[in-house]
């Protein structure tokens, strides 16, 4: 029998235990999908805006893999901490399969950028979504006018949080501490910013046309910023999501809310709150105010002869209180393995991990640790593929090699506390609890102490 160990209980982690146990080449391979957290699903649960649901509801998805019983859930255990290194796991299973992610926000690397009242997009959507790593300090939503630099899928979502009606908030799973911060925002105006332009963004359609039908909620959009887009005017030659965009946009500038298709459009003189999009524009510096953000000051650029921007040298200032920057994640190097900077990445070989240039035998990896943050949850499947294609060209050599007769064991021996999978059934049934003690649905627990309380208090009665 083949043991696996996969760390990662996100899409990509669980899509390779799924390939692992479906495949007929090597039979009786038993997979432990291992992780720091003691919820599965990674940012299906900690990433995805709470009022995605057809999003996620992939988590019955990955739920059915994980059921398997050939699968095993190992929350609350964390790889580089209490002794249990690269080489120590290795010892414990046949192979192991990191699926880490990208857990690091890019930076803008401009002055003024850790000014109070500046955020990453990343740990605002980490507040919103219960992740008990987590500030919960409120992320300035007193703030009069925010700034998200960005004009991706990211940008978009923590958009539509500030500017939605805390109202439209309180039946999805939204934790209570952050569903009272953004009932009392007063946040009524958002800058939704990029460098570039409408043709080039990196947002899908669909997520786009959402800002439009928000109630209550007004977008707007600047003539002369679209002006410098050549594929405005003519977006025929664009790839087809790129198109959809910009006909989006020309519905707003058209003085639509959300172009042909929006449904719940709000007139202007009724909007509560401002959505604007700006293109074009390149952050230079953040500017304070008694240590606080008070205003981003950007550079106006223009497309230059390479499918890129270059600046002109004209400057623009956005008043702002808050600034949330969404402009892409980056690998953090894995405890123990081997990493590239420059990429993000473990460098690897077809999902084989490689030490001084040559695959180290029994170690891989898989997901965006393994390509980089790029790529939709579906892209997450091809690449779990490789890898364990990879994985099982080794499985003659893998197998010889002696493992612990229970990794369970020997983890608790290192001083980790596992949460197996009815633990996790425990904190589902908490969460549901909880949101029926606060007249709501179910409601996420955000923070260590009450989820570990919730696994083991619970489970423990069960046991």
């Amino acid at each position: 029998m083949l043991r696996v160990a996969v760390v990662g209980s996100g899409p990509s982690g669980v899509y390779t235990a799924q390939s692992l146990v479906q495949q007929s080449v090597v039979p009786g391979v038993r997979v432990d999908v291992l992780d720091r957290l003691p919820c599965p699903y990674g940012l299906v649960r900690y990433g995805v805006a709470p009022d995605h649901e057809k999003i996620k509801s992939l988590q019955q998805n990955l739920r059915a893999v994980l059921e398997d019983e050939r699968i095993a859930f190992i929350g609350d255990v964390e790889v580089g901490a209490r002794g249990l290194t690269p080489g120590r796991l290795l010892e414990l299973y046949h192979a192991v399969v990191y699926c880490v992610g990208a857990a690091r926000d890019r930076r803008l690397g401009v002055p003024g950028e850790d000014l109070a009242g500046s955020f990453s997009a990343r740990d605002f959507v980490a507040w919103y979504s219960a992740h008990p790593d987590a500030a919960g300090d409120g992320f300035g939503l007193d703030a009069r006018a925010a700034v998200v630099i960005g004009v991706g899928n990211v940008a978009v979502d923590v958009t539509r949080i500030l500017s939605r009606g805390a109202a439209e908030l309180r039946p999805t799973d939204v934790p209570q501490g952050a569903l009272s911060a953004l009932s009392a925002s007063r946040v009524r105006e958002v800058h939704m910013v990029g460098r570039r332009g409408p043709g080039q963004a990196k947002f899908t359609t669909k997520e786009l046309r959402e800002l439009g039908a928000l109630p209550g909620a007004r977008v707007d959009v600047e003539p002369a910023d679209l002006a410098l887009d050549p594929s405005f005017a003519d977006p025929s030659a664009l790839p087809a999501v790129n198109r959809r965009n910009v006909e989006v946009v020309r519905g707003w500038e058209a003085g639509g809310a959300g172009g042909a298709d929006a449904t719940d459009a709000t007139d202007a003189t009724d909007a509560e709150r401002r959505i604007r999009l700006r293109f074009f524009l390149r952050p230079v510096e953040l500017l304070g105010e008694d240590g606080r953000v008070a205003a981003v000051r950007f550079e106006r650029t223009e497309p230059d002869d390479n499918g890129g921007v270059r600046g002109t040298g004209r400057y623009e200032e956005i008043e702002a209180q808050l600034v949330l920057r969404a402009v892409g994640y980056q690998g953090i190097a894995p405890a123990g393995l081997p990493f590239d900077e420059a990429r993000g990445t473990v460098p690897h070989e077809a999902g084989r991990v490689l030490r001084d240039g040559a695959p180290s035998l029994g170690e891989y990896v898989a997901g965006w640790i393994k390509r980089g943050p790029t790529g939709v949850i579906g892209t997450n499947r091809p690449c779990a593929k490789e890898t364990v294609t990879s994985l099982l060209a080794d499985a003659a050599e893998l197998s010889g090699r002696t493992v612990a007769a229970d990794p369970l064991d020997a983890l608790r021996a290192l001083g980790h506390d596992p949460v197996a999978w009815r633990g996790w059934l425990s904190i589902e049934r908490a969460e549901s609890a909880l949101g029926r003690s606060l007249g709501r649905g179910r409601v996420k627990i955000p923070d260590w102490a009450g989820l570990r309380a919730a696994a083991r208090g619970i489970a423990d009665r069960d046991a």
